[in-house]
């Protein structure tokens, strides 16, 4: 059996053991796809932790999840005659040729930027009367943003060089702590929005993704946290019964670990 041979093999073995567990099952046979949408975003959000863990093992098992999540909902749809996993693997095909046309026409593109575009431009020509319908309304805010950027930029609404948004982080910058001394609520959060914005699209400029990086520094800040409760616990005591400066001597040790 060669390797594709064995790649389709499992796949049909995992769409016969979904025809069953939705046949035999109590819980599987209940549920919808409403029901499911919750779990999706969780095996979602677990994957990413996998993925910015960098453990590959993990990685695979959160694949599988997610795997099974979509033979999950292209049943649902066989069900009600809608559409089944054909239906969604053809429909993607289709799309990512049309989408496409320097690999599958006589498209002819220089680089990543020029694809970008075509990318950008060719969902235009197919009815969307924005480049952002693509960007989802419940997507968290960091995420949002990055994505925003990106789809802009895509149809050349950008600026030339990071120098430039750098210049933008600090006008944003001068403009919240202008507000800050004003003490104004609602513009200090208006300002605070826009220094935000600046921060992800510089980051976008320096190819750092702005939310693996803040979830890189929340990962490395719970860690060094447990280790001063930890250390804390050692000693009898609680936070609270220790001084800044006793909590700032454990701090400077987590840091070395």
């Amino acid at each position: 059996m060669n390797n594709r041979e064995a790649k389709l093999k499992a796949f049909d073995r995992l769409l016969t053991i979904m025809d069953e567990l939705r046949e035999q099952c109590p819980w599987d046979k209940k549920q919808t796809m409403q029901s499911l949408r919750h779990l999706t975003i969780e095996e979602t959000y677990e994957l990413g932790d996998a993925i910015l863990d960098s453990d590959i093992n993990e990685v695979k098992k959160e694949l599988g999840d997610l795997l099974l999540h979509i033979v999950f909902y292209a049943k649902i749809g066989s069900e009600t005659k809608d559409f089944d996993i054909a239906d969604v693997a053809n429909e993607i095909s289709d799309k990512l040729i049309h989408r496409h046309p320097h690999i599958y026409g006589d498209v002819v593109v220089a680089n990543e930027d020029e694809v970008k575009q075509n990318w950008e431009n060719i969902k235009l020509k197919e009815g969307k009367k924005s480049v952002l319908e693509g960007v989802p309304n419940s997507l968290p805010a960091l995420v949002k943003a990055n994505r925003i950027q990106d789809k802009v930029a895509g149809v050349g609404f950008d600026w030339e060089k990071p120098e430039q948004v750098f210049e933008k982080l600090q006008e944003e910058l001068a403009e919240f702590q202008a507000e800050v001394a004003l003490g104004n609520k609602d513009k200090m959060e208006a300002e605070f929005g826009d220094v935000l914005f600046s921060m992800i699209n510089y980051a976008r400029f320096l190819n750092v993704n702005p939310e693996n990086a803040l979830e890189r520094t929340n990962k490395k800040f719970i860690k060094r946290f447990q280790f001063l409760e930890a250390k804390a616990k050692q000693k009898g005591k609680t936070l609270k019964e220790m001084t800044l400066a006793e909590m700032d001597v454990y701090w400077e040790e987590a840091k070395l670990l």
